[in-house]
Order: C-alpha cells, then sequence, then structure tokens
C-alpha cells in the first residue's frame, strides 16, 4: 500500500508540476530574470505550496502516527554546517543556470529537452559524487 501511496503522491506532484509550467526551465529563469523578463508566477506557485504544506502538516500532526508507518520518521540534526550550506548554494546555482530543480527536471524529462538531457545526468553525477565524497552523518 506504501508503494500505490507514493506512487500517487508522486503522480500528484508531477501533475501539479506539468500544470503549473514549472518543468519549462523558461519560467523559471524568468522569474529569476528581475531585471529583464520577469515573470512572478512561480511566486504564486511557491506561495500555494507553502499554504497547502502548511496546512497539511498542521492537520497530520494531530494524529499520533502517519497513515501508512508506525510512527514519523523525523531528521534529529537542526544544526547549520558547511556541508549544509554548500549543498544549498550548489543547488541554487544548479538552479539559476539550469532553471531546473529535481522534480522538474524528472517530469521535463520525457519531452527529451536538449537542456533536461544534460541537466538530470548532470544532477545524478552530483548526487552520487556528494554521497561518496560527503562526510555528513545523520
Amino acid at each position: 500500500m506504501r508503494i500505490v501511496a507514493g506512487f500517487l503522491a508522486g503522480l500528484i506532484f508531477g501533475l501539479g508540476l506539468i500544470l503549473s509550467g514549472m518543468s519549462d526551465p523558461a519560467k523559471v529563469l524568468n522569474f529569476l530574470d528581475i531585471a529583464g523578463a520577469w515573470d512572478p508566477s512561480l511566486a504564486f506557485v511557491m506561495g500555494g505550496a507553502t499554504v497547502t504544506t502548511y496546512i497539511g502538516y498542521r492537520i497530520v500532526w494531530q494524529r499520533p502516527a502517519p497513515a501508512l508507518m508506525d510512527r514519523f520518521d523525523l531528521p534529529t540534526r537542526t544544526d547549520i554546517d558547511t556541508p549544509l550550506l554548500i549543498g544549498a548554494a550548489l543547488f541554487g546555482i544548479g538552479w539559476g543556470i539550469g532553471g531546473f530543480c529535481p522534480g522538474p527536471a524528472w517530469t521535463a524529462l520525457p519531452i527529451a529537452a536538449t537542456g533536461t538531457l544534460v541537466f538530470v545526468p548532470a544532477m545524478l553525477l552530483g548526487i552520487a559524487a556528494g554521497r561518496r565524497f560527503g562526510k555528513r552523518t545523520a
């Protein structure tokens, strides 16, 4: 059942990315281009996601456990360290250069756009390098 729920959640997320236009890197790059062809629509997508997440968490935290697990699995670390800052900076740089973050990149992959065919392998290499050379412990 967890696999089906995960698949459905991913499907809804992917459809949301496609319907909102977030699988189009030009939309993201135009949002980041404040001095040029600025497109504020990404701010509305992020705002809607923030409100939805806020409400969803308020509902879920009232439950004693998640619907499909025995307990909530929450991170225990709350410190901000150098690997976190470097990773966040690399993520932001990649997002700004490519116009993709991981979710929209996967949803744009089936259209085989040139940028996507470069971004996704580079992203996977970055993930592999981070796992190989990162020394962060949970």
